[in-house]
């Protein structure tokens, strides 16, 4: 058992140069945590986080300190997984929200203590192996409203970084021809294009949308509809010529498992902060392996590295830098792979400075 000494939560508020991505973010709000405790007589720590895109976070934050006098302060920890479940079946009235947020961070942490704890990598200590490599796919650089040219040359850059996927943001409007046939035409054979639609559509032009994905080869096309239109989505799945990828907005295993189990999605894609840490994560990918999806995390791959080391059902990482330029990690990327990490823990630190220059007193 791991003895907590010392328990602690920030809020940080992270201020983008520009807006990025297919929903054009401009903040994001980052909760850490830091647990401290004993195994033996020996200290350790662990680190972990969470986010909320756009800004907003300080009901999350909130919830974070509440959980932690409530679950953790002054406790043992056994394993993640039975603190993690503690924690989450206290929603059951208060429902998920902005506890599944606050309770990332406090997951993360526990994880990142616990490996730690037992010299060893993430991966490792989820039950996994620490040597399998992942490819990653190119997707920053693409946003919103991207002119043709412009969306071939982000392409470029990541072909010429040796990445064999890129994945360009579709407006789901008749300019999407333009913009997939630059991207197209810069792509080399043996690399694949996804498309995200970052929820634009309605369900005609989410229809429009797979026909034309089709005819430029894509391999799936993100988020073609509101995460909420699970009418919608039976609809477009039963006759979409190009399988469809689904998840960043979902909270929980159980909100994605109609679309695992019906078939509604190929592809789903879990976000860290919105399934509530690493552990529903193993639970999904265990869902994903009995109804062969394939999963591929919402951006921070050098922290899903080691979910794709625990399942060989992580198929795919996202280069889609957030929160990544303010981290020191020990992963990788050679020819479009992210090799294995080896490190104890999951090997994340924040860059000097970004604690004084983002933290909120």
């Amino acid at each position: 058992m791991l003895t907590l000494r010392e328990v602690t939560s920030e809020f940080w508020e992270y201020r983008l140069d520009k807006p990025i991505g297919g929903s054009g973010v401009k903040q994001i709000d980052i909760i850490v945590v830091h647990l401290h405790g004993e195994r033996d007589g020996k200290s350790f720590s662990g680190m972990g986080f969470s986010y909320v895109l756009g800004g907003g976070g300080r009901i999350a934050h909130e919830a974070t300190t509440i959980l932690l006098d409530r679950f953790v302060r002054g406790q043992t920890i056994e394993h993640p997984i039975k603190l993690w479940h503690q924690i989450s079946a206290s929603f059951n009235r208060l429902g998920k929200g902005p506890n599944n947020i606050a309770l990332a961070a406090i997951d993360v942490a526990a994880w990142d203590l616990y490996a730690r704890s037992l010299a060893m990598p993430l991966g490792l200590a989820m039950g996994g192996a620490s040597s399998r490599a992942v490819p990653i796919y190119g997707s920053g650089g693409f946003y919103a409203g991207q002119t043709p040219d412009d969306a071939a040359a982000a392409a470029t850059r990541h072909v010429r970084n040796g990445y064999r996927a890129v994945k360009p943001r579709a407006a789901g409007a008749p300019s999407d021809r333009d913009l997939l046939k630059a991207v197209a035409a810069v792509l080399p054979g043996d690399t694949q294009m996804f498309v995200d639609a970052n929820e634009k559509c309605d369900l005609v032009a989410a229809h429009s949308l797979m026909r034309l994905a089709a005819d430029y080869n894509v391999a799936f096309v993100e988020e073609p509809l509101p995460a909420n239109n699970l009418a919608g989505y039976r609809t477009l799945a039963a006759t979409a010529p190009v399988p469809i990828a689904f998840g960043e907005h979902s909270q929980g295993t159980d909100a994605l498992a109609p679309f695992m189990l019906d078939r509604l999605c190929a592809v789903v894609q879990p976000d860290l902060a919105m399934m509530g840490g690493l552990t529903d994560c193993l639970k999904l990918c265990a869902w994903a392996e009995q109804t062969n999806t394939s999963v591929s995390p919402h951006f921070l791959p050098a922290l899903f590295v080691h979910l794709a080391h625990a399942s060989p059902a992580v198929r795919w990482l996202e280069d889609f830098p957030t929160i990544e330029p303010l981290f020191e990690t020990p992963m990788t990327v050679k020819d479009g792979w992210v090799a294995p990490v080896t490190q104890p823990g999951h090997g994340i630190v924040w860059t000097s400075g970004a604690r004084e220059t983002y933290r909120v007193a």
